[in-house]
């Protein structure tokens, strides 16, 4: 095992069984606190576009840089379900509430001096002059994302994560939060877990530095490699839908694992098919049905549904039956020399509407460009049935069944 290890496990919000095991010399924890999804925050195709150009999009930098002439460091949107824990910065330690995030490789907190943005007044802000250990770098960065963007600068403080403290860390200040997402966000900031390559409630789970804590794992874990810096990315093998093979993974995938991500994303034609079965049906735009009917009904009848099963569910629209789940078919992903079942209890997402509850597919489709793809996203779903190990001395990812 490497020398830096982060080791990521959620439980369900609908679980009692909470992570409250023996504890483990050596490790520092984090308890994770899971935001029931709402009606209106689970967007499916629309945020898998969005995270492959956010993300994988394929825009991609090393550090922030002073605005105007700054790369853009995409950040994924956090409408979906949120786990978030608690840190501090200074001395004495200033609490925020913080987004951990595989998926992007900088923290940032709210700035005592960012005046302007909604989001600032309805969250904590860190205040300078109330910290004995922190030290001005005044550097100005701007983070951008879809949908908005942040803005600040560099400060040095020192910055408390569970029992640990990284002294002289570096963190943004931000003094300019634009984006709805942030106004409407539980988080205060983010702390990204990713590589530097792309830098600059109830409780849900645990995230656990320094090792790893048997008590939260069945079995052993199956390891695969990092094959790109900048993300959690490994290659996969099939993937099966009722232990059938969909053919497109036959010869390999890309899959990231992002806690950031609250879906499955993939494919469009697999994530179709997977819908599909589970009782979503195909659906043709009406832009779909214009083309085809300008050239004619040879084509409509060829190509139609070839052309449908490559046209993503629109957003919001892939609610499925509550009562069909003992009938749809398990989910496998071939990863290593396993198989990696989800059943239909794990990946539907049950969303509660007062007296009434509405479930929803929990794949979403996306499609990478054909020099990154096939691509796979194993967000939040995945990792609430797979205790997962990020391995960053030994460059691997690790799953086991969660106990």
């Amino acid at each position: 095992m490497g020398t830096g290890h982060v080791t990521l496990q959620h439980i369900l919000i609908l679980s009692v069984v909470l992570l409250l095991g023996t504890p483990v010399e050596g490790l520092v924890r984090i308890a994770l606190k899971k935001l029931p999804v709402g009606q209106n925050r689970l967007v499916a195709g629309e945020d898998a576009q969005t995270f492959l150009l956010q993300h994988h999009g394929l825009v991609h930098n090393e550090e922030p840089q002073p605005p105007p002439t700054s790369d853009i460091i995409m950040l994924k949107n956090y409408q979906n379900t949120q786990y978030y824990g608690e840190v501090g910065i200074g001395m004495p330690p200033q609490n925020f509430t913080v987004i951990f995030d595989t998926g992007s490789s900088n923290l940032w907190v709210p700035s005592s001096e960012c005046y302007s943005s909604t989001a600032c007044h309805l969250h904590k802000s860190y205040a300078a002059s109330r910290s004995s250990t922190y030290t001005k770098k005044g550097k100005r960065v701007s983070i951008h994302y879809r949908t908005g963007a942040i803005a600040g600068y560099i400060s040095q403080d020192n910055v408390q994560v569970g029992g640990l403290v990284v002294k002289n860390q570096d963190f943004i200040e931000a003094s300019l939060e634009p984006s709805i997402t942030f106004m409407l966000g539980k988080f205060d900031g983010i702390v990204g877990l990713g590589f530097k390559e792309i830098s600059y409630g109830v409780k849900g789970g645990e995230i656990v530095f320094g090792g790893v804590d048997p008590n939260h794992y069945k079995g052993r874990h199956t390891y695969v490699p990092v094959t790109k810096k900048g993300y959690w990315q490994f290659d996969m093998g099939d993937v099966l839908i009722g232990g059938n093979s969909t053919g497109l993974c036959k010869s390999g995938c890309a899959a990231i694992v992002d806690s950031g991500t609250s879906l499955l994303t993939g494919p469009t034609a697999i994530i179709t098919e997977i819908n599909w079965t589970i009782g979503i049906p195909r659906r043709v735009s009406k832009a779909c049905k214009k083309v085809v009917s300008k050239f004619g009904r040879q084509i409509l009848d060829l190509l139609l549904k070839r052309m449908c099963d490559h046209i993503p569910i629109p957003a919001g629209e892939s609610s499925v039956d509550c009562g069909e789940l003992k009938f749809m078919p398990d989910v496998a992903f071939s990863i290593g020399a396993k198989q990696f079942v989800l059943k239909p209890e794990q990946y539907i997402v049950k969303i509660d509407e007062g007296d009434d509850t509405r479930c929803m597919s929990g794949f979403s489709a996306m499609d990478a460009p054909p020099s990154d793809g096939p691509l796979w996203i194993l967000g939040d779903i995945f990792m609430e049935a797979y205790h997962t190990v990020f391995d960053y001395g030994n460059m691997k990812i690790g799953f086991a069944e969660t106990a």
